[in-house]
């Protein structure tokens, strides 16, 4: 049953993980991410939204605060992390609940739109999971983090101190969605901005504030940027930090041989 397909270690992981909870840094970070999901999604509207692995609520807050639905659901495999997003109390969320990380406690075609932001890269068998939001929503939002290099394996620990147990670059993203029957409608790579990088290195880092580091953090923010803008879209995926998909799904199902 897919209850059992969550490994037990990982649930204590998560259920733990909200407790350390550092509100500022989630917010900043829920901010861009939600500016990315509206921006995927200009020009269209979606009645009803459910958030898949919803954290402690930051993203849904931010949407809800932009109107960007008039109904929100959410689900989450931390205990933690539920008692987070009630205490928000976000207009117009209309339901929050533990899952088992799989398994989606809704009908077929329940929702216009899932959101799937920075949760793939955590998951252990993520097709059976986009399996389980093709089957509960039309069309879906997801954000991965880009985080593969070459010799990202000398960095195993780090990652997995965070998690992150998937490595996607864009490429790979859209062929996993693709050939889990899922349409890629549009998409957009973003970099760390400034005010992220320099919050993580003066509060989370705890180094001292210095004019040269503002300077530096701003310099290599627009020198990628121009790059990026220069060279195209293959260079911006290649600089990019993390990668936003809006994709709807097909009526196509996996065929393998």
């Amino acid at each position: 049953m897919a209850h059992e397909q969550l490994s037990g270690n990982v649930k204590t992981a998560y259920d733990e993980f909200y407790k350390k909870h550092d509100e500022a840094w989630r917010m900043l970070g829920a901010k861009y991410k939600a500016q990315h999901i509206m921006q995927v999604c200009q020009g269209r509207t979606f009645n009803k939204v459910l958030e898949v692995g919803a954290g402690d609520g930051s993203i849904l807050q931010i949407l809800s605060e932009h109107n960007f639905a008039p109904e929100y659901q959410a689900v989450e495999i931390s205990e933690s992390g539920v008692q987070y997003i009630q205490a928000r109390q976000i207009k117009n969320l209309q339901s929050v609940q533990v899952f088992d990380g799989y398994h989606l406690p809704f009908a077929d075609d329940s929702f216009d739109l899932i959101i799937l932001s920075h949760v793939l890269e955590h998951v252990e068998h993520e097709r059976l999971l986009l399996r389980e939001i093709k089957r509960v929503a039309k069309m879906c939002v997801i954000e991965v983090p880009r985080d593969y290099k070459a010799g990202v394996d000398a960095r195993l620990q780090h990652f997995l101190a965070y998690g992150h147990i998937n490595m996607y670059t864009p490429t790979l993203l859209r062929y996993l969605l693709r050939t889990e029957g899922f349409e890629v409608i549009t998409d957009l790579t973003s970099m760390i901005e400034p005010e992220v990088t320099r919050f993580n290195t003066y509060i989370n880092q705890k180094k001292a504030k210095s004019f040269v580091t503002d300077v530096k953090i701003a310099a290599e923010f627009t020198a990628k940027k121009v790059m990026g803008s220069l060279m195209g879209k293959k260079k911006q995926e290649e600089l990019a930090n993390a990668y936003t998909i809006l994709c709807s799904k097909t009526a196509r199902q996996t065929e393998i041989f």
